[in-house]
């Protein structure tokens, strides 16, 4: 179930975008996930009766403080993980393995240095048993759709940070996934080409039918992409909530300084990062001993 913000009345737009994105099928039910490591004699249990649904089209964003179990999940979802216990249903079929039916983008770029850009983005196609000139006439259609065709026949070490994830993005996305998942793959760039990402992917997500479940730790990150966050709890990682977000689209990035943005990221702050405490409790810091005499203070 999704949760609005109590403080906070959505705006008509917002409400009525919500409402038509929950009226869509659900194409991803998780109902009562777990997942246990086995350490030597010890277990651990990284996830814990998981249950949410997604819908056709949805972005969803999952977050929660480290070690929460967040890649786990979603590499559960992408078949590359076993769950110890639940399931997940894509479009009403049990996930058991990966799929053509899900693609994936890592944090890592994971693109194949020894191949051009086209050959990358052909790589799945080929596979798939796409002849090699319909390969590459659909690799060229989709690396127009992202400004990268001029790099066509360039190698990964010869782009960008920003460019060979906008790369490892459309790799996944050629296929036709009906969702694509997304393991913090912007964390590794820059600021300023973060921001740029972020709006490429809007972009593309606009104009393809495809649902997304994108992981991070960025909180401002997922406010500004999602329509719904996950908020995982840690040690087990457990649905702590699941939060509507206020803002209407198409985003812009004035709208991070809003009072909406505001108030879901004081909202996401404080599941987050006070999960546990008890109230009035501070935050202790370690004691860290003087290493040298600086001769000087500082607060």
């Amino acid at each position: 179930m999704s949760v609005p913000l109590s403080h906070l009345d959505q705006s008509p737009a917002v409400r009525e975008r919500l409402d038509r994105m929950k009226a869509r099928e659900v194409i991803l039910e998780v109902e009562g996930l777990s997942k246990t490591f086995q350490t030597g004699r010890s277990a651990i249990t990284a996830l814990e009766d998981i249950s949410f649904r997604t819908h056709r089209r949805e972005f969803l964003c999952i977050v929660g403080p480290s070690g929460c179990g967040k890649s786990t999940l979603v590499r559960i979802l992408a078949g590359l993980e076993t769950a110890s216990g639940g399931r997940v249903l894509l479009d009403g079929r049990p996930v058991n393995g990966p799929g053509r039916e899900r693609g994936m983008v890592f944090q890592g770029y994971t693109l194949f240095p020894w191949l051009t850009v086209r050959r990358n983005v052909m790589f799945g196609l080929r596979m798939n048993d796409i002849g090699h000139a319909e390969a590459a006439k659909q690799a060229n259609e989709w690396l127009g759709l992202i400004g990268l065709d001029k790099f066509a026949d360039a190698y990964p070490h010869q782009l960008s940070g920003g460019m060979k994830q906008r790369v490892a993005i459309i790799r996944a996305l050629v296929n036709r996934p009906r969702i694509l998942l997304m393991d913090e793959p912007f964390s590794a760039l820059d600021a300023q080409t973060r921001a740029l990402m972020q709006s490429y992917l809007l972009e593309i997500w606009k104009k393809v039918d495809i649902t997304v479940v994108f992981i991070t730790h960025d909180l401002d990150e997922a406010i500004f992409l999602a329509d719904r966050i996950l908020v995982l709890a840690p040690h087990p990682g457990r649905l702590q909530e699941l939060i509507e977000v206020p803002i209407i689209r198409p985003r812009l990035p004035g709208h991070c300084h809003s009072a909406e943005f505001a108030a879901t990221k004081a909202r996401l702050d404080a599941l987050i990062h006070h999960t546990g405490r008890p109230a009035g409790e501070e935050e202790v810091y370690p004691t860290v001993p003087l290493l040298t005499d600086v001769r000087d203070e500082v607060e």
